[in-house]
């Protein structure tokens, strides 16, 4: 998992809510293009979720 991803999924662990695209951008100083291709990744690989009417990126809560 690179850099990026990390920054990602801490900055939704530490945020409390879902966010869009824009702002998890601008929360760790990364250009929006280069984060979408981050997040699909996530997204494929389970590790984060989408609300399509919103666009709000979460994590998935993995059952233990």
């Amino acid at each position: 998992m690179g850099k990026i991803h990390k920054q990602i999924i801490s900055l939704l662990e530490t945020s409390g809510k879902p966010l869009g695209l824009v702002e998890i951008a601008e929360q760790i100083g990364k250009p929006e293009k280069t984060v979408f291709k981050a997040l699909r990744k996530l997204f494929s690989e389970g590790t984060i979720d989408c609300d399509n009417k919103n666009r709000l990126y979460f994590l998935v809560r993995k059952e233990s």
